[in-house]
């Protein structure tokens, strides 16, 4: 069987702190590439040349691409998954998530296009009161997708993983 490919879709995402923070959440659930589209994105990165860097290494290896389309530009043979507050999505809980995926988020201060909705092959939402912030909504649904999924992470149970995760200032252990 081939290992599952996921990928996330920024459309015009504007604050570098955010992107910085998808990055981060993609390391850590082994996204394969993150795309975005629109000139916010790179142009507050270039006038805020000084942010903090949230990615750290477990993102260093994630792959950020500017794209002109979410669906048109990005590897095919992903199911399209709009997350989204719109009528009869289906809620992340009720959610099962495809073996291939290119999640798409709106931007932080708008909406996904009717146009790429209809393009979808799932739309799905988070049962919140309000919105939440694009970098919250991104590891929410990819903790949703792991939680899910048997096949993500082979070994959730055990040290080797919380060794090889956690912060190096990090040596606690529970007395059993």
């Amino acid at each position: 069987m081939n290992p599952e490919k996921s990928c996330i879709g920024l459309l015009n995402p504007k604050s570098p702190e955010n992107v910085a923070s998808v990055l981060r959440a993609a390391g850590n659930y082994r996204v394969n590439s993150v795309f975005y589209t629109g000139t916010r994105y790179p142009r507050a990165a270039r006038l805020n040349p000084c942010t903090v860097d949230m990615s750290r290494k477990v993102s260093k290896d994630i792959a950020i691409t500017g794209v002109e389309h979410l669906i048109d530009d990005t590897p095919d043979n992903l199911d399209i998954v709009c997350i989204e507050f719109a009528e009869n999505a289906i809620a992340l809980p009720a959610y099962r998530h495809p073996h291939n995926a290119l999640y798409i988020f709106g931007p932080e201060d708008g909406t996904i296009s009717q146009d790429i909705i209809n393009r979808a092959d799932a739309v799905v939402y988070v049962p919140t009161v309000g919105c939440m912030n694009l970098a919250a909504t991104v590891n929410v649904v990819l903790y949703d997708r792991l939680a899910k999924s048997a096949n993500e992470f082979p070994s959730l149970e055990g040290n080797r993983l919380i060794r090889e995760s956690r912060d190096i200032n990090n040596c606690l252990k529970v007395d059993l």
